[in-house]
This record gives structure tokens, C-alpha cells and sequence, in this order.
């Protein structure tokens, strides 16, 4: 579906929690696109482990990056991205967090790999993050979404965004978010 690679793409997602990744794997999913959650391989990891993976997420990924490399967490998604593409022309990687994981998909499908940047500031992420009852405060026994911000940037997700393709800003409203998700998996467009 993007103009780089008429025979197959692969496109990642990076952003800060509750900048819009999720809502970016819906569109994809609305448009028959499989979308790979990365959040997923740690969700297993934590199952494996007897742990919750509403509490312990965090944890588990900083855990299965110091036991199996930085690039543990994209490592597994590899099969499944593979698979996606055996009957798929596009893929959506959702939820890239450092730029270790990003060399590593840039390594694995060249040009075909698009990384995208969904920005939104702080306000606007905890906002959404209370609406969905996730994690953005204390008090709904989650982590502060200040110290989810710290977490992921210690990952290296940082240099991750600034290795970004094309940023998409999701300032607006949800449809106006969609329709510019929904423009850049059809025909590569972005905000930049």
C-alpha cells in the first residue's frame, strides 16, 4: 500500500504512550492491514512467567531486553511480521520503542521499512490515558504516565522518534487522526 515498495512494506509505529499508536493499528485493521503488536511478545513473556501483564509490563520488557540484547522484543516479532507478509503487501509494526529495534527492522526489510512518528503533547496523552483507564495516574493503580514517558525513553525511544520517515501529529480530533493514518497506509502521506 505505500508508494516505496508496491510488493511489500513494513510500518512501524514509535510515540510516547497514549500519543496514538493504537488507534493507528485500528485504521490499519480497518483497512485489512495486519497490524504486529510488539506489546504482545512482552504481554506472553509476562503470562510465561505466572506475571500480570497490567502490572508487571514494564518490568518484563526491561527484563527480556537485559537477558536477550536491546533488541530482544523486535527478535520475536520477526516471525510474525514474516508471516504477516506471506499473504499480506503491508504490515503495521505497532509500538517500536529505540532505535536498536528500529536498526533491526531497517536491517530485516531494507527499504521496504517505513518508521512513522505519532506525536501528541503530554496534556493530551494523560487525558486519553484517563479515558481509557490506563495507567496515567496513581491513583487508578497504574504508573505515572510521567514515569511511562522516562521508562520508554530510557529504552531509547528517543533516538527512535528522531529516526523517523514521517511524523503524524495527533493534536485534532480521533476522525481527523484516522483520516491522516488511514492517507499515509494508502498512499505514504504524512505531516512531513
Amino acid at each position: 500500500m505505500m508508494e516505496q515498495d508496491a510488493e511489500r512494506a513494513v510500518v512501524g509505529t514509535v510515540g510516547l504512550p497514549g500519543s496514538g499508536k493504537s488507534e493507528a493499528a485500528v485504521v490499519a485493521t480497518e483497512l485489512g492491514v495486519p497490524v504486529v503488536t510488539m506489546g504482545d511478545v512482552i504481554r506472553e513473556a509476562c503470562r510465561d512467567r505466572g506475571l500480570d501483564p497490567a502490572t508487571h509490563h514494564g518490568q518484563i520488557a526491561q527484563r527480556l531486553r537485559e537477558e536477550n540484547g536491546p533488541a530482544a522484543v523486535a527478535e520475536a516479532s520477526l516471525p510474525m511480521i514474516a508471516e504477516a507478509l506471506d499473504e499480506h503487501d503491508t504490515v503495521l509494526v505497532d509500538g517500536i520503542r529505540s532505535d536498536v529495534e528500529v536498526e533491526r527492522f531497517e536491517t530485516a526489510f531494507g527499504d521496504a521499512f517505513t518508521l512513522v512518528r505519532i506525536e501528541a503533547p503530554f496534556e493530551t496523552r494523560a487525558e486519553r490515558l484517563n479515558l481509557r483507564g490506563r495507567d496515567a495516574d496513581t491513583e487508578a493503580g497504574g504508573e505515572p504516565l510521567a514515569e511511562r514517558d522516562e521508562r520508554e525513553l530510557a529504552f531509547g525511544m528517543d533516538a527512535a522518534m528522531a529516526r523517523a520517515d514521517i511524523v503524524v501529529k495527533n493534536t485534532g480530533s480521533l476522525e481527523a487522526f484516522h483520516r491522516r493514518v488511514r492517507r499515509l497506509l494508502t498512499n505514504g502521506g504524512g505531516d512531513r
